[in-house]
């Protein structure tokens, strides 16, 4: 039930993240400018696409490197960086992401260039978030300092398992031990701002072993963890493992039952869940997450930043060949019909804990109210009344109960959402 759910993230595309894609049509890129959605705000993904190896259940846009060619993809961020930051219009970055890929395996000076890089195009505030995904092996842990020095304030640390037997059959190269001392350094020097990643429904996992394991994860995280169900994605190497029968999941039943009991565990450990997959206690927010599920302004650099269902160069061998020939590794921008933007802002937004207020939504759709798209519908009426769903004077978001039950209740959203926004859409712009 929650397998869609808490991966959807992954699949879509942060709201307007189009408007900076990488396609496989050549249009000109200079018209960016001239949406009117673009704000003068915004937040930045940077993507290092480079791994040691891959592992076993991903099929992220990443590349075993045959050869150091680090200073190249450095130098082809950067110029990716300025001509996107110039493009948007935007004056300020609210916050900044670095993720892979395995991006702790750059040098902490590459970082430290592309945040200079934003820092002469736009206000990169001192107190901007600048987040760095790591990989918690000896060599991500011995960089941590020097990457705060060169100006990353927040870690995220794929921990994923505690158990060294899970670990070693999902391809990562980290064990248990190194993850607790690289979880207990990066709290040392950001503390309140370390994010740990954990997976559930991993391989021969039962109720009572992840219990066990999270009660663990907690007597040594900080203040915010991400939980992600391990998701069978087709070509890899665990979906083969399974397609043969040489390894057995979880049931969806289990699985639903380890993502009910954890938010349980973390409730009582006084973390508040904000988002479907996210938890943070002391306000230890990822402030930019949150820009994503809020439909704010987003600007994606690097090969392949972009996962949906159309060509794209993904190759970072052909992107850095784009952006040394062009500047940029954008092919083909992609404007956003009024009914699929609102599409992006509801899927999103309900990810979300506090859903969809009705000032939020009047920003995408100032004639079409939420209680006007929701309020009427006969299946809308059955999820308000089992619980599932509250729609009320805040706005449009799930219960509790209903949070874990979004992959079964989105569906009957957009349909609704379609219905009452097509044929307006067809008289001609809102």
């Amino acid at each position: 039930m929650m397998r869609r759910t808490l991966n959807a993230v992954s699949r879509v595309l942060p709201p307007r993240l189009q408007h900076f894609s990488v396609g496989e049509v050549t249009e000109d890129v200079s018209e960016c400018a001239a949406s009117p959605q673009i704000t003068e705000r915004a937040s930045l993904y940077v993507h290092w696409p480079y791994c040691l190896r891959r592992c076993s259940y991903c099929n992220f846009n990443k590349y075993i490197s045959k050869e150091n060619n680090d200073h190249i993809m450095t130098k082809c961020l950067q110029m990716e960086t300025e001509t996107l930051l110039r493009l948007s219009q935007v004056s300020c970055i609210t916050s900044v992401f670095f993720g892979g890929g395995t991006p702790s395996l750059a040098h902490p000076s590459i970082f430290a260039a592309i945040l200079e890089t934003v820092s002469r195009q736009v206000n990169l505030s001192d107190e901007a978030e600048v987040t760095l995904e790591v990989n918690p092996t000896p060599a991500g842990k011995s960089r941590l300092e020097d990457y705060c020095r060169a100006g990353v304030n927040r870690f995220s640390i794929g921990v994923q398992s505690l158990q060294d037997e899970d670990l070693k059959s999902l391809g990562r190269d980290h064990d248990s031990h190194k993850a607790l001392q690289t979880i207990e350094e990066a709290r040392r020097l950001c503390p309140g701002r370390v994010s740990v990643d954990v997976m559930f429904g991993r391989p021969k996992q039962t109720v009572e072993s992840w219990e066990i394991e999270l009660s663990e994860l907690l007597r040594v995280c900080d203040d915010h963890v991400s939980l992600y169900q391990l998701t069978l994605e087709r070509g890899t190497q665990l979906f083969k493992q399974v397609e043969c029968g040489a390894v057995t999941m979880p049931s969806e039943d289990v699985t639903a039952e380890m993502y009910q009991r954890a938010r349980k565990t973390l409730h009582q450990h006084g973390f508040q869940q904000y988002e479907v997959s996210n938890f943070a206690r002391h306000n230890s927010v990822s402030h930019h997450n949150i820009s994503y599920w809020k439909g704010n302004q987003y600007i994606g650099v690097g090969p392949g930043v972009v996962r949906e269902a159309r060509t794209q160069t993904l190759e970072p061998d052909v992107w850095i060949r784009e952006v040394r020939h062009w500047g940029h590794g954008t092919r083909r921008r992609l404007q956003l019909g009024h009914l699929e933007l609102l599409e992006e802002v509801l899927v999103m937004g309900m990810r979300m804990t506090e859903g969809i207020n009705h000032k939020h939504w009047e920003m995408f759709s100032p004639q079409t109210g939420l209680d006007e798209v929701f309020g009427e519908s006969i299946v809308v009426q059955e999820l308000l009344q089992s619980g599932q769903l509250i729609l009320d004077d805040r706005g449009l978001r799930c219960s509790w109960e209903g949070l874990a039950l979004l992959d079964s209740i989105l569906p009957a959203l957009l349909v609704e959402l379609e219905r009452q926004i097509s044929p307006k859409a067809s008289q001609g712009p809102l």
